[in-house]
């Protein structure tokens, strides 16, 4: 695997960001010549992610979201998404569908399962107080010449 393109981004944990956020990726991994499908894919799986970010990791404060996408040589992207926030103690909990640390009124605690459903692999690393960084791996179906 080659990195034939690279972007990277960063913004407040604002929630009016999760629009750009998701925008800014899906039009940058639009060289790759997705299908309408998997852009929709990528574009809720980033917004699940980033979503995250400003709700769980930062809660009532404003952070900063990193999120670096390489386009690789066998036309996947990879998607890192990072904060700085709360972390999270327990990953395998965390990745339940319907577990949340929100107020079950406001969150379905269906983030990671959506992820996980509209990416080929979710991996999350995350140390509590230290922040948390998900990686999503998207592989197209459709070729592309490198520019």
């Amino acid at each position: 695997m080659t990195v034939s393109n690279e972007m990277n981004l960063s913004f407040e944990s604002r929630s009016c960001n999760e629009a750009f956020a998701r925008s800014a990726v899906s039009a940058f991994i639009a060289q790759l010549d997705p299908t309408i499908g998997e852009l929709n894919e990528i574009r809720t799986a980033v917004s699940e992610a980033v979503t995250n970010c400003v709700v769980h990791a930062y809660r009532s404060t404003i952070g900063i979201i990193r999120i670096n996408v390489k386009l690789t040589s066998d036309n996947a992207a990879i998607i890192r998404i990072h904060d700085n926030g709360v972390g999270i103690e327990n990953i395998s909990q965390a990745m339940e569908p319907l577990f949340t640390t929100a107020s079950a009124e406001e969150r379905t605690g269906l983030g990671f399962a959506v992820m996980q459903s509209f990416t080929d692999a979710v991996h999350v690393r995350s140390k509590p107080q230290k922040g948390t960084t998900v990686t999503l791996k998207k592989t197209l179906s459709r070729r592309f010449s490198h520019a």
